[in-house]
């Protein structure tokens, strides 16, 4: 197919809902503002319960043992809550994801006079549960990530005798990194599972070859990527790029989309 140009017309890229994204990003910004809000209070509470007391705070190691006590009690919780949450969070996100996909390239096809009527083939359904299964796993992480350096610098804080101020502002700085990653997850895995849908929806359509699309955004956009804008490659295969056989959209942060090519 490559290089073939007569009788070839190319379907729009599909691109990553950006109302998703948001939805998203806000559902699980909404999680983990909720954990930090707790954890502050809390620790903030044991921890001036302690440092009030030097004499105390010099001669045993009861303010650790209360502090540590104290983070067990939220990691249990907190950990608890983002476990319960995750597969409803994961099978909402997977869904809309890939009735985005469905419903555009529907849209599509009819504009090119193809009567087009999607099922939830197995390759659909395998390509929706392993989506789910990711995400499950990546909101799961972040409270995991999150106690376990808020924790650390607890710790650190009162080893060295640190006062509540200084701590308040390193767990201030710790939330930001949290938000930011819960909202990487979200562009990222709504970028992901839309690439994948595309691609499982354009191999049961018989559509062999597409061409990929730099989206010719970001900040330190990969060479590679941008060099192969335009070229066509094999939608079973992806395209060989640095090494590997990949597909637009499946590397963290990339946006680059593709163009399915429908022969004439």
């Amino acid at each position: 197919m490559p290089g073939a140009t007569r009788g070839v017309k190319t379907l729009p890229p599909i691109h990553p809902n950006a109302g998703l994204t948001a939805a998203y990003n806000k559902q699980l910004d909404t999680l983990v503002e909720q954990m930090n809000r707790s954890v502050t209070h809390w620790i903030g509470a044991a921890y001036k319960r302690q440092v009030a007391r030097p004499a105390v705070l010099a001669a045993d190691a009861s303010p650790a043992r209360e502090l540590t006590d104290t983070m067990n009690r939220l990691k249990k919780y907190w950990v608890a809550v983002f476990n319960k949450a995750a597969p409803l969070l994961a099978k909402r996100f997977a869904e809309r994801a890939a009735r985005h996909v469905d419903l555009t390239m529907t849209n599509q096809m009819r504009q090119h006079d193809f009567g087009i009527d999607f099922k939830l083939t197995d390759e659909a359904r395998n390509a929706l549960d392993a989506t789910v299964g990711e995400n499950v796993a990546l909101i799961k992480s972040i409270p995991q990530q999150y106690l376990a350096d808020v924790e650390g610098l607890v710790m650190r804080s009162i080893s060295v005798g640190g006062d509540m101020k200084t701590l308040g502002l390193e767990l201030e700085k710790r939330y930001g990194l949290t938000r930011k990653r819960a909202g990487l997850i979200a562009r990222d895995q709504n970028a992901k599972a839309t690439a994948t849908m595309v691609r499982v929806r354009q191999m049961g359509l018989g559509i062999t070859h597409a061409k990929w699309l730099h989206s010719h955004g970001g900040r330190e956009p990969r060479a590679s990527h941008v060099a192969y804008d335009g070229k066509t490659f094999e939608v079973a295969k992806g395209a060989y790029i640095d090494g590997e056989w990949i597909y637009p959209g499946e590397k963290i942060n990339c946006r680059c989309v593709s163009r399915a090519i429908i022969p004439g």
